[in-house]
């Protein structure tokens, strides 16, 4: 499973992952900050890459509208804002235990959330 974060979780999250051997890139390293939440689905789509965010909201509303566009995507994590932002070694390792429980990706327009225990 390959990750895409996007720019509301540090990269360091994305560096943490790798070292661990999971395929993880941040929209921080690749240039794609500052970009629509639209853009960003769209960046994570094209690579076959679940996008991991806290952005709940829009992007349920952007699932919607991929499935309705018949669009699919390779799913979404949700972290929940009870992590705190700069526990990037946690975040980590609760997408990497998520990504051991999830071997073969979500399914087209799934959305997860990430267990904060």
């Amino acid at each position: 499973m390959k990750f895409y974060l996007d720019e509301d979780l540090s990269p360091k999250i994305a560096v943490v992952l790798r070292k661990s051997g999971i395929d993880a890139v941040s929209a921080h390293e690749v240039g794609m900050c500052e970009l629509s939440d639209k853009e960003q689905l769209d960046f994570a789509a094209k690579d076959k890459r679940c996008m991991v965010t806290r952005n709940r909201d829009d992007f349920v509303r952007l699932t919607v509208q991929f499935f309705n566009d018949q669009r699919p995507h390779g799913g979404i994590v949700i972290v929940p804002y009870t992590l705190p932002g700069d526990q990037f070694s946690r975040i980590a390792n609760l997408i990497r235990t998520f990504s051991s429980l999830h071997r073969r990706g979500l399914e087209p327009y799934s959305i997860a959330f990430l267990a904060s225990r």
